[in-house]
């Protein structure tokens, strides 16, 4: 016995839009370290049509920060063509009451964004915890850290693994604050470091976004085209077209945990 059947092939238009550029410009200063360093670099990608994950690295762009207070200019040169971006020279450590505007130059377009040096606060403790979720399988990380109460501060935890969590001191102003993230598939042995990054609200509001549309699934909300929500950084010949993406400079704090 044979069985037959007739399929119609359907076409469906995806939407599609001329590729924007995407700048990933976020750097993280870390001055309870020794030494002091920072890190970061600046990314630059074009989106994607629907449902096309892998985004294409944007190639030859003019990369460079300038200290608006005293006028000095840090250059950046791509790695290979990754549309990763470094810096030529070494980077002069940022001061909290300097501006920093980042320059990028790409095709015809030029795209400015500005920030300032935002500051966190340590992390005083993280530790593994004995509770789960659903599963059963999942392993607690405990974090604990005391906010300071004479600013209002966002920010922004970097929970290792492409895992993010945007957090404001709006409900624990002044105090200890003390927060369990659950891992997946975390084995014995397995080193976790969590970073904690001061932000503004700006940015706070953006990655909140950001986080809720990628659904943490552990590729990072840079891995895939953010929709178009409008960050710090704008084209500024063609304001219509502006980038995806945001440019920051955070005080950062982090510890380290073993999984046993």
């Amino acid at each position: 016995m044979a069985f037959l059947s007739c399929e119609d092939v359907i076409e469906v238009d995806l939407p599609t839009s001329e590729p924007r550029l995407i700048i990933d410009a976020n750097f993280s200063v870390f001055f309870n370290e020794n030494p002091m360093t920072m890190e970061g670099s600046i990314i630059l990608k074009l989106s994607a049509p629907f449902y096309q994950e892998e985004l294409a690295p944007a190639n030859n762009a003019t990369v460079f920060i300038t200290n608006m207070n005293d006028d000095s200019v840090y250059e950046f040169e791509e790695k290979e063509d990754t549309g990763i971006y470094e810096p030529k020279a070494p980077f002069d450590l940022p001061n909290f009451n300097d501006t920093y505007e980042l320059t990028v130059l790409y095709g015809t377009e030029t795209y400015k964004g500005s920030t300032v040096l935002i500051p966190s606060v340590p992390i005083d403790e993280i530790s593994q915890g004995d509770d789960t979720l659903f599963t059963g399988d999942e392993t607690e990380v405990v974090v604990k850290f005391t906010d300071n109460a004479s600013r209002d501060d966002y920010y922004l935890f970097d929970l290792d693994f492409d895992l993010y969590l945007p957090t404001e001191d709006k409900f624990y102003q002044g105090e200890q604050f003390v927060f369990s993230y659950f891992y997946e598939d975390l084995e014995p042995g397995k080193e976790v470091t969590i970073t904690i990054n001061g932000v503004d609200q700006q940015f706070y509001n953006y990655m909140t976004i950001l986080v809720d549309q990628s659904g943490q699934n552990g590729g990072g909300p840079f891995e895939s085209a953010p929709s178009t929500i409008r960050g710090n950084i704008v084209n500024t010949a063609n304001p219509d077209y502006y980038p995806l993406g945001y440019f920051s400079m955070s005080e950062a704090n982090r510890l380290s945990l073993v999984i046993e």
